[in-house]
């Protein structure tokens, strides 16, 4: 899967040596946000100093927003490649690379008096400061400033996944990067869960409190992405669990003459989360509810009352063509983020 890293850090700590790195090694693509702004400047015949390039950056983030440059980066991505984006300067060019996922931030620190060494030995034609007095306060106005457009390097930093120093010599910072690239990955390869997702995901633990081996179930009810309440499949309180003492079951003969075997002793996940909500005077009205598989008829009708809006399940019922009839004449919206049945020991197999 395609990632972006993006890197920050204090001037001239070795964040092009960084990309340069996982160029070389990875494969990386590099995109320098600092780049974009020297183009600029070419456009307009204006001389590339650190200075004009700090100018540049203020205003370009005052007239289009301060996620402008990184917006402008995004446009030109390739989804099969893999980036490497430095020259990060505010949070929320920070922010604005994070809404594209996949991404993760590093920081590259290093001495001051070391930083200083490189910069007159790199011999860049910018300008630069070229006493070390010079260069500390000319990297103060890129650290901090009170122009929330400005440069804000220091809150950039703050912001970073993982901060690599870059304190001695190239094979040592390189050593530390082989180190750190592994969970630097993983960082930015990491999915975020939507919320039916991460509420789906949720039930599965809540189920494993079931006391019914056919059914271990979880439900949750939500309003406004806030938990009103739970339930999983078990026994009335007071009551034995199957678990303990096994099933109580019931035949039912169907219309066309098979005969199912069903567990009477439990209730329904659904069933306990509305009855919990009606315990604690919890108001379920417009939730959504959360659950394995569709839920029965008994369930729906139960959900209805209770004045659910939407139904997010995993998985579909055998059995649920009554309970889809039923919701959608109630107006509830029903979303099954699987399309496969449930099967369970005891199933009725339809046509």
């Amino acid at each position: 899967m395609p990632i972006k890293i993006g890197v920050t850090g204090t001037f001239c700590s070795g964040k092009d040596t960084f990309a340069n790195y996982l160029i070389e090694k990875h494969h990386f693509t590099h995109l320098s946000l600092s780049d974009m702004l020297r183009e600029e400047l070419k456009k307009r015949d204006i001389p590339i100093t650190r200075e004009n390039l700090q100018i540049e950056g203020t205003k370009l983030r005052e007239t289009e927003g301060n996620y402008a440059l990184a917006r402008r980066a995004l446009t030109v991505l390739e989804d099969e490649k893999n980036y490497i984006i430095s020259s990060i300067r505010n949070p929320l060019e920070i922010k604005e690379l994070g809404q594209a996922k996949n991404f993760t931030l590093v920081s590259i620190e290093a001495p001051a008096e070391m930083r200083f060494e490189r910069m007159i030995a790199r011999g860049r034609k910018e300008a630069e400061p070229q006493t070390f007095k010079l260069f500390k306060e000319a990297e103060q106005k890129e650290m901090v400033s009170d122009n929330d457009s400005g440069q804000q390097i220091q809150k950039c930093m703050d912001m970073a996944q993982f901060s690599i120093p870059n304190d001695s010599t190239i094979e040592a910072f390189h050593k530390k990067i082989d180190q750190s690239f592994p969970k630097i990955e993983e960082a930015a390869s990491h999915q975020r869960p939507t919320w039916d997702e991460y509420f789906l995901a949720l039930t599965k633990t809540i189920g494993l409190r079931g006391t019914c081996n056919r059914g271990r179930a979880g439900c949750i009810i939500v309003k406004k992405k806030r938990i009103l309440t739970t339930g999983y499949v078990g026994s009335p309180p007071e009551m034995a669990h199957c678990d303990e003492v096994g099933h109580w079951f019931k035949q039912t003969i169907h219309e066309d003459g098979s005969v199912t075997k069903h567990c009477i002793r439990t209730i329904h996940a659904e069933a306990n989360a509305i009855a919990q909500a009606a315990n604690s005077g919890v108001n379920v009205h417009a939730g959504t509810l959360y659950c394995k598989m569709e839920p029965c008829l008994d369930c729906t009708k139960l959900l209805i009352s209770a004045g659910i809006k939407r139904v997010v399940c995993e998985m579909k019922y055998h059995a649920a063509k009554e309970s889809r009839e039923m919701l959608e004449e109630a107006g509830i919206l029903l979303e099954v983020m699987q399309n496969s049945i449930e099967e369970y020991a005891g199933q009725k197999k339809l046509d």
